[in-house]
């Protein structure tokens, strides 16, 4: 890839149990222990990964509107704690790493996202990255919060309003000079160039400023990860980066798809970063690695599998017939797990048996990487020449940890120049500088248009 911008890599966490938890030597049961975070932290900032993402959601698998007892004995997207409150102490652990967290636009409100994310990017330097959801496993949140069911393109609808507004509130309140800070004079802020804003949706609306002056990037650097067909279209409205976990021919669809949105946006081919989960089972020799994989997949039964996707989609598949079809394609949790098997998205449809299968094998992030270090890394250059991707999202060891990919991949990546050396300095100290070389939103991103005054891109 010489002569090409290095692939981009970050690393996929929640603050639950990652990995498989059942394994020797996992440590992802330390996920209520702060320094488990920061010493996965500082691992990864000296490393020169691009930053750390953590998902994040209300819900836990749900059947018949209970939770499902299997994944509370099992650790099946159970049991969770909040990732935003990290952020702080992994920022002063930190120097360059992005930190990157999910809060759902369904269960928070904007102006709650824009004070809390506009004070973690002043503390953070800038690193700070949303990932912007509308919030999986919907029917589990939907009972947590004692609220209806929202349909799915409903609440594709009202993320934009509440992007929107927050948006409004970092880019539009605040000029860039209002900050004034004289002492002599006792001014803190030139009140006439900070502004209160007057917006009222159907769902979300403010009459008054945000109180956060303005942060290093502003506007947090946007991610997105719904790969629905209302997931694309928000994406190539308002993503900077997009998560995607497929196959390769369904990803190069899905990549190919938000890229002519893009354009007919107006946004330009480039104005989004692809990255594909990257699950790598590697070891020194290929016997080992084979041998860890089989190790791996024979914790998850088909029972464990069920709940699982249940979690994602709302639907019970063991009430249904293991070798036909899906009986229904009906939810409102969330269909990017369903039109991935259902035939929806082109690639062929699966039995109900073959969908438990590839959920006990991959869960949602589709198939790893298998074999010693150049092996994984043939695979994953296939990978990205096949579909488009940028990079990767590169999800937890079997230990929970990324140990094995910093140990035995990044090297073989470094030795072909896919990615840069760790020592290489980004083109400036923000997360967006370092994925796209400016600290701004572009003139070409919706959110420019809330400026009151010139910000350099």
């Amino acid at each position: 890839m010489s002569g090409q911008r290095p692939i981009r890599i970050g690393m996929f966490q929640a603050v639950t149990t990652m990995g498989q938890w059942r394994l020797p030597g996992n440590t992802s049961t330390d996920f209520l222990d702060l320094q488990h975070w920061v010493t996965m932290a500082k691992r990864l900032d000296a490393a020169g990964v691009d930053f750390l993402f953590l998902a994040d959601d209300y819900a836990y698998p749900v059947v018949d509107e209970h939770v499902v007892p299997r994944a509370i004995e099992r650790a099946i997207q159970f049991p969770k704690a909040d990732p935003v409150v990290l952020l702080s102490a992994l920022a002063l652990a930190t120097e360059r790493l992005g930190l990157v967290a999910t809060v759902s636009t369904t269960v928070e409100k904007p102006q709650i996202v824009a004070r809390r994310f506009a004070t973690l990017d002043h503390l953070t330097g800038g690193r700070l990255g949303w990932n912007v959801v509308t919030g999986a496993g919907q029917n589990a949140s939907a009972l947590l919060f004692d609220e209806p069911l929202i349909p799915h393109d409903e609440r594709y609808a009202r993320a934009e309003e509440h992007l929107r507004l927050a948006m409004e509130l970092w880019e539009g309140c605040w000029e860039d000079d209002a900050l004034v800070e004289d002492r002599e004079s006792g001014t803190y802020a030139d009140a006439s160039k900070v502004h209160e804003i007057d917006r009222h949706g159907r769902w979300h609306g403010a009459r008054g400023v945000l109180t956060v002056p303005p942060s290093p990037q502003r506007t947090p650097l946007l991610f997105q990860a719904g790969a629905s067909s209302s997931g694309r279209g928000f994406a190539a409205d308002y993503a900077e980066a997009v998560f995607l976990a497929s196959e390769p021919a369904a990803t190069a669809a899905q990549i190919a798809s938000v890229r002519d949105l893009l354009e007919t946006n107006g946004r330009g081919r480039d104005a989004v970063v692809f990255l594909s989960a990257g699950t790598f089972v590697v070891a020194p020799t290929e016997e080992e690695a084979l041998a860890k994989r089989a190790a791996q997949s024979g914790f998850w039964t088909l029972e464990d599998a069920a709940a699982a996707y249940a979690f994602f989609t709302g639907l019970d598949l063991m009430s249904m017939d293991l070798d036909g079809p899906l009986t229904t394609t009906r939810t409102e949790t969330g269909r990017t797990n369903v039109e991935r098997f259902s035939g929806a998205n082109g690639a062929p449809a699966l039995t109900v048996r073959q969908i438990l299968e590839e959920f006990r094998r991959n869960s949602v992030m589709g198939a790893p990487f298998v074999g010693d270090p150049v092996q994984v890394v043939d695979q994953a250059e296939a990978f990205l020449a096949e579909t488009g991707a940028d990079g990767f999202l590169v999800q937890p060891d079997p230990t929970g940890t990324f140990d094995d990919f910093l140990d035995l991949v990044l090297p073989e990546m470094r030795r072909r120049g896919l990615v840069a050396e760790p020592e290489a300095a980004p083109a400036g100290p923000t997360l967006r500088e370092r994925m796209f070389g400016h600290a701004h939103l572009p003139a070409s991103h919706p959110g420019a248009s809330f400026r009151r005054a010139s910000v350099e891109a």
